[in-house]
């Protein structure tokens, strides 16, 4: 499913004409984004989390030379199923 078919399913399923689907879509996504910006973590009951991690510098290969290469330490997001979301795919 890509962007375009979820906002058909919520306005489908929400009631709403796809403008206003497309419109709070793109609101929880900046929503989620701007929370994992500034350190907090979104927690949606029955779904899941959302949080940053931070991913420790390491050594790594160049695959087509084979040379060492430091990669730096990151912040990447994260996200865990919750329990509902898993008994819902099982």
């Amino acid at each position: 499913m890509n962007k375009s078919e979820l906002i058909d399913a919520i306005a489908k399923n929400g009631g709403l004409s796809k403008i206003d689907a497309g419109k709070a879509l793109d609101a929880t996504i900046t929503s989620i984004t701007d929370a994992l910006k500034s350190g907090d973590t979104v927690t949606l009951v029955g779904f899941g989390t959302f949080n940053v991690k931070e991913r420790a510098a390491r050594t790594g290969r160049n695959p087509k030379t084979g040379e060492e290469l430091q990669i730096k330490a990151s912040k990447v997001p994260s996200f865990k199923a919750g329990k509902g979301l898993k008994d819902s795919v099982a």
